[in-house]
């Protein structure tokens, strides 16, 4: 049955991965996400629902992992953090370019390099863009809570195999640390209702041998791969998108925010409101795909947006291509690991609206 817990995100995902009937996860510690693989082995995954967890020597030793046993139609999920992920990149690609399902979190801490142990959202780039080589994409979905960090995980893996794609989990330090209320969903039985047909399960007599590769030595065969990826991307930017707009029906002013920085522009925002501003609040859920269109409709009757972020500037890009120059787009941040608050996000606001 449901149940009421008082988890941290980073268990909150150990815990749904369990309930969502993964089959596999592998993974190597790093803060601030350690406690992922640490609460699976406490609490004895595979003696629970017979869910294989292993650390890796490596994030390059457990990438390759997942590839490999994603590739049998299981599902199978890794975490790490920045400088982790980032050392998983050539296996990312890889597994994106063989169009094998399976769900990855990051939890992102301050950088670049190794940075510190703090709450960042410089990883974003890396992330929405293809952070490996290739033209490739994943499904990035963006948690702002600790319920969120359980329910996109069996989200994840529905849209992980509904497109044979991996999809990245992007959270960050402070909502994988911190504690909160969670339902807990009834457990999945780990046996899929995925279609499996593609994966390598052993040979039957009835069909041909699959093969699961990104390697084509005929580059028009390979350009003929590429356009089936990107007509894929395109149907997922059609059918995926997803985000929240509050107090944004009204707004003169607009915060752009996902993750941890939108919860800080929540407050914010109902500061701003009782101070009698016009102020709204729009969180893409979805990151890859980005919501173009709905910031779009909004920028033409908004005054100007704050892109919001715990980096120098990464999403402001996007949301400046999406509103094609029609709406004045500025940004705030904070970055290495600090987190601002809701009174100086008002105050940024503030300025904006002044001089606007």
């Amino acid at each position: 049955m449901a149940e009421l817990k008082l988890m941290k995100g980073n268990e909150a995902i150990a815990e749904a991965a369990i309930r969502a009937g993964a089959d596999g996860y592998f993974g190597y510690p790093i803060t601030p996400q350690s406690e992922i693989l640490e609460y699976l082995m406490v609490e004895d995954a595979f003696k629970r629902t017979g869910m294989v967890v292993l650390q890796a020597e490596s994030e390059i030793a457990a990438i390759n992992m997942v590839f490999g046993a994603a590739s049998t139609g299981k599902k199978i999920l890794t975490s790490s953090s920045s400088p982790g992920v980032s050392l998983m990149q050539e296996g990312i690609s890889y597994i994106a370019g063989a169009e094998v399902p399976c769900l990855i979190v990051n939890v992102v801490r301050g950088g670049p390099g190794l940075g510190s142990i703090q709450p960042s959202q410089a990883d974003y780039f890396q992330s929405v863009k293809g952070g490996g080589h290739g033209d490739y994409r994943l499904i990035v979905l963006a948690p702002a809570s600790v319920q969120e960090m359980c329910d996109f995980v069996p989200l994840g893996f529905d849209l992980a195999f509904k497109y044979r794609i991996p999809v990245l989990m992007l959270s960050d330090g402070l909502i994988g640390q911190m504690m909160e209320k969670v339902i807990m969903f009834d457990q999945i039985p780990r046996a899929t209702q995925f279609d499996q047909s593609w994966s390598l399960t052993g040979k039957p007599a009835n069909r041909q041998r699959n093969t699961v590769t990104s390697l084509d030595m005929d580059p028009y065969g390979m350009e003929n791969h590429n356009r089936n990826l990107q007509a894929k991307y395109t149907k997922i930017e059609e059918n995926e998108v997803r985000f929240e707009a509050i107090f944004c029906d009204d707004a003169e002013f607009i915060f752009v925010a996902y993750g941890a920085s939108a919860r800080i522009c929540q407050k914010s925002t109902q500061l701003a409101r009782d101070k009698g501003l016009k102020v709204g609040l729009f969180r893409p859920i979805t990151l890859f795909p980005f919501p173009k269109k709905e910031l779009l409709a909004l920028a033409g009757k908004t005054k100007a947006f704050l892109s919001v972020e715990m980096s120098a500037g990464q999403m402001i890009e996007d949301i400046q291509i999406a509103t094609k120059g029609k709406v004045n787009v500025e940004h705030f941040g904070r970055y290495g690991g600090v987190i601002h608050s809701p009174t100086e996000v008002l105050e940024a606001m503030e300025n904006l609206i002044k001089n606007s």
